[in-house]
This record gives structure tokens, C-alpha cells and sequence, in this order.
């Protein structure tokens, strides 16, 4: 079997949802000496790629499109201790600081958003709920992230999202980060209001947003 066939197998083993052949998979690059870089982008990449198509189709629905990130995840977990000892680490979509903000301990949302971005490339801080705009700003700084998101399923405590970019306005940095929002209360008006890059309404919106602003 040529490389072509086994990316091959590997995206079908994340569309077909199928942990246990994706992970044997892994492992056979691994035994042949693949190019993991290309196993990642070819393979499972394109799988977790066209599981976000069925997701747009209508095809597959929260639990496939968590499974198939999560199993995308594992897959590429066995490949990292190989590709950090040769000094091929993947590289990087960009990195994404996300939080709910503070009043808010929802999560759900927001853990499924940082999986597909991670299944996708992207390194993600996850901060957790209830977070002040303060700390959110002093992380982003720190560790020099792209984009920062921003969650709240609450109208109550979607002010605290303005604070955000009020705050990095007033440290004259504004310029230094894009700033997205989601959450079921968030609409494009809010997102105009609050000068923020933009908003996505679902796991798969974010990665397609998070992409288009790098």
C-alpha cells in the first residue's frame, strides 16, 4: 500500500469515527517512518476537515463532530513524542486564548470549539469560566497569543466581553490581537458594536473564522 492510500485510510478512519484503526494507523507511520507532518495535513487532517463538511451538511451532529476531533487528537498524541525528538514539530495554525467570561461557568460550547481548533493546528489556552476580562488581556499578553475568544450563553454578562477590548484599547494594544466572541446571545450587531473581529455561531464557524484571521 502507497502513502496515498494509507492518508487515505486515515481521514476515512476519522470520518468512519473509528478510534481504534485511527490509532493503529498512527502507529504504522510511525513503524514505516512516514512523513508525520504530511500523516497529520493528508491523513487525519483531511479526515477531521471533512467530518466540519458533514457537520455543514447536516450529516452529522454534535456527537460525531466531538468524536471525530477528540479521535483526531489521540491520533496525533501518538505521533508528537516522535515529531518533537526530530525537531519536525507540526506546525502551528496559530494560537487561540479562549474563555467565558466572568458571571458565566458554561463550558460546553467553548471546550467543544477548543477541541476542533487543536484537531485543526491551532494551539489553544483554555482559561476555563468565570474569567475577568483583566486576566483574559494579561494571558493573551503573556503568551502572545493570535486570537482571543471569548464566551457567554448569559445577555447578563455579555458586557464583560466589551470589557475585553475596552481594556486592550486602553493599553493602546488593541492592534496586537484579533478578538472573537461566541455564544448563543451574540449577534453580528453586538459584534459591530463591540468593535470585535468577528463571532461564529458553532464549532466549525469558529475554525473557518479563527482561519480567516490569520
Amino acid at each position: 500500500m502507497d502513502a496515498e492510500e494509507i492518508y487515505k485510510e486515515m481521514a476515512d478512519s476519522i470520518v468512519n469515527l473509528d478510534q481504534e484503526k485511527a490509532l493503529k494507523l498512527a502507529n504504522q507511520a510511525l513503524n514505516e517512518e512516514m512523513d508525520l507532518l504530511k500523516v497529520i495535513e493528508k491523513g487525519f487532517g483531511e479526515g477531521i476537515r471533512k467530518v466540519g463538511d458533514l457537520w455543514d451538511d447536516g450529516e452529522f451532529f454534535l456527537p460525531e463532530l466531538m468524536s471525530g476531533a477528540q479521535i483526531m487528537e489521540k491520533a496525533v498524541d501518538v505521533l508528537t513524542p516522535k515529531l518533537q525528538s526530530s525537531g519536525s514539530e507540526r506546525q502551528s495554525s496559530g494560537k487561540v486564548l479562549l474563555a467565558t467570561i466572568e458571571g458565566d461557568i458554561h463550558s460546553i460550547g467553548k471546550t467543544i470549539v477548543a477541541t476542533m481548533l487543536r484537531a485543526n493546528g491551532f494551539q489553544v489556552i483554555d482559561l476555563g469560566t468565570d474569567v475577568k476580562a483583566e486576566k483574559i488581556v494579561n494571558v493573551a499578553i503573556n503568551a502572545n497569543v493570535d486570537i482571543i475568544g471569548v464566551s457567554t450563553l448569559l445577555t447578563t454578562t455579555m458586557l464583560n466581553q466589551k470589557k475585553v477590548i475596552e481594556i486592550l484599547e486602553q493599553k493602546n494594544i488593541r492592534n496586537n490581537f484579533k478578538v472573537i466572541f461566541g455564544g448563543a446571545p451574540v449577534t453580528q450587531g453586538w459584534v459591530d458594536e463591540c468593535h470585535a473581529d468577528g463571532y461564529a455561531e458553532n464549532a466549525v464557524e469558529s475554525v473557518k473564522l479563527a482561519k480567516s484571521l490569520m
